[in-house]
């Protein structure tokens, strides 16, 4: 195989998803109108985060970790101990809010709105750190090539959120010309490419007919291993790729019932997932693994 390999996880609890905050279909607007309602428990996050940083030791794996920056605030202590393991941060929003409509792909926050937020999770990232943060995972996958040029304004120098296949779009990109492997963005756009200080780090899909998405996350809980660590291999062998989980793919608690469209969202997960974590990472153990901001040009 021709690549090397990057774990990535996206740190974020249950009502970061879409279906509960921060979309135009979400329940609560934002993550801070969830906070002022709901009365129950919130925190389903971090014992499954516990447990990822273990399995990471077991396989002796130093991974990529996209925060979410409203749980430095919410979990004290969490992200810290992601830093003290030796892990890299990197940013996955303020609030894990969506940037583009995950139907239209039209912006839904001005280019100034979104740099100030991104800035601010940027610098309460950098304060737990104590380095530059360098990397981002727009929150959903949902990503314009606007958003890129945004990020290199403010100091980042990858993005890794573009997931090309023949299922679904989250961009507002036709990515004609886009693999898996890493690629320098053209400016305003997702398309490929001449030298530039900034990294696009796509996702692994797995071709036959049909490009099929195999990053890991909902498709590794609802299409299976096999799939995933075949995509993955396929991947590898066309150039660097990354494979990424949440902490809560591997969590065996219950999560509240509520969210708009999503309703068998989590409906797979558990010790189911984190057994396939475990098979794709044993199988690929042999492969060099990095993290994302040891790769080189970034």
């Amino acid at each position: 195989m021709n690549g090397s390999f990057s774990v990535t996880v996206d740190l974020e609890d249950w009502y970061h998803i879409p279906s509960v905050c921060g979309s135009p279909y979400a329940i609560y607007r934002d993550v801070n109108e969830f906070f002022e309602k709901w009365g129950g428990k919130y925190d389903f996050l971090t014992e499954p985060t516990k447990k990822v940083l273990d399995l990471l030791d077991e396989f002796n794996v130093t991974a990529t970790f996209f925060v979410v920056a409203d749980t430095v605030e919410h979990y004290p202590g969490l992200v810290e101990s992601i830093v003290e393991r030796g892990h890299e941060l990197a940013c996955h929003g303020l609030s894990h809010a969506c940037k583009i409509d995950p139907e239209t792909k039209k912006q839904l926050m001005s280019k100034d709105e979104f740099e100030k937020r991104t800035l601010l999770a940027k610098k309460i990232l950098e304060k737990i750190s104590g380095e530059k943060i360098v990397g981002y995972r727009a929150p959903n996958a949902l990503v314009g090539g606007w958003m890129l040029d945004s990020l290199e304004r403010v100091g980042f120098k990858y993005d890794s959120s573009v997931s090309l296949n023949s299922l679904y779009n989250k961009t507002d990109s036709a990515l004609r010309t886009v693999s898996s492997i890493p690629y320098y963005p053209v400016e305003n756009g997702l398309e490929t490419g001449i030298d530039r200080n900034f990294i696009e780090f796509p996702w692994p899909y797995y071709q036959n007919v049909l490009k099929i998405p195999s990053c890991g996350g909902p498709i590794l809980r609802f299409l299976g291993a096999s799939l995933v660590l075949n995509g993955l291999i396929q991947s590898l062998k066309r150039g660097h790729t990354i494979f990424y989980f949440h902490p809560l793919d591997i969590s065996c608690a219950k999560f509240p019932s509520i969210g708009n469209q999503r309703p068998f969202y989590w409906c797979l997960k558990g010790k189911l997932v984190e057994k396939r974590i475990r098979y794709i990472l044993k199988k690929l153990e042999d492969i060099d693994k990095i993290c994302l901001r040891d790769y080189p040009g970034v």
